[in-house]
């Protein structure tokens, strides 16, 4: 398994520490009583603002019937704490709602991605995704602009991540085409790029075609992210955002209900086959 970052490290210890406290059916406060400490104190190890200390971490997991656990759990800690996350040098640059979702990222073994309006990030070529960025924060100074650029850019490294490239499938609607940035061949370009991603064996790219319809994706673009088994238990998120804020969907219904709706939405579009001749003619049409 590739290394968590210490973000994805947290949120897994707070998640588990409160999921596996409500499985005990202890509320806050009986585990607060008994590690003679403030209701509070447990919200922020369940929330991921506070890491346990290894003293607390055994009275909790013995509390919890999990004695066997207590080595994982010290080890997880101890890494997120002398970890560093990859993208600090590039701190700030993006809002800090969006630092969980470069760790989710970073360490999933599986992303599945519903593109609706632009295509996602991992698989954007530089001039596409500053006509992107130019397009949603018209504001931007341009070295704001070419710092937001780099760190995408930084982020396609984990479609080549080694030993264990995460499985990448996406289903980019076919208004993602017609959607042309000031300059057609930054599009040409960019989907020549997709044609030549579609050839590594872990990513796999589909188009929806605009004769499949209203269907339940429409409500926008969504990314569905699953972990490796050795965070044993993790649900793994949905993620979707808006200009000002990320939501980060873990219970396991809500996930759920994502997943049948990406189900939905793959078997109504094109094969990667169909979808890379598609591409290949879209490109023609762009080109002089």
């Amino acid at each position: 398994m590739v290394a968590p970052s210490p973000t994805v490290l947290r949120r897994y210890v707070a998640l588990e520490l409160r999921r596996q406290r409500e499985a005990a059916g202890l509320s806050r406060d009986k585990v607060a009583a008994r590690l003679r400490c403030a209701s509070s104190h447990i919200a922020h190890l369940e929330t991921g603002r506070n890491l346990p200390r290894s003293t607390e971490l055994e009275v909790l997991l013995g509390f919890y019937g999990l004695n066997g656990r207590i080595p994982e759990f010290l080890e997880l800690v101890d890494a997120a704490r002398r970890g560093k996350d990859w993208w600090l040098p590039f701190k700030g640059v993006v809002p800090d709602w969006f630092d969980l979702y470069l760790g989710i990222e970073s360490a999933a073994a599986q992303i599945e991605a519903y593109a609706l309006a632009f295509v996602p990030g991992l698989f954007q070529t530089r001039r596409y995704a500053e006509a992107v960025i130019r397009a949603r924060s018209p504001e931007l100074p341009d070295a704001d602009v070419g710092h937001r650029i780099d760190l995408r850019m930084a982020r396609q490294d984990v479609l080549v991540r080694q030993p264990s490239p995460p499985s990448v499938r996406c289903v980019l609607d076919e208004a993602v085409l017609l959607r042309l940035p000031p300059r057609p061949e930054v599009m040409a370009e960019q989907l020549h790029h997709l044609t030549k991603l579609s050839e590594l064996p872990n990513v796999t790219i589909q188009i929806l075609p605009l004769t499949a319809g209203l269907h339940a994706g429409f409500e926008g673009p969504f990314t569905i992210l699953t972990f490796p088994p050795d965070l044993i238990g993790d649900p793994g998120v949905v993620y979707t955002d808006t200009r000002f804020r990320g939501t980060y969907y873990e219970d396991p219904a809500e996930i759920l209900a994502y997943r049948n709706t990406w189900t939905e939405i793959r078997l109504a579009a094109l094969t990667p086959d169909q979808t890379h001749t598609h591409l290949t003619q879209r490109i023609e049409e762009l080109t002089p």
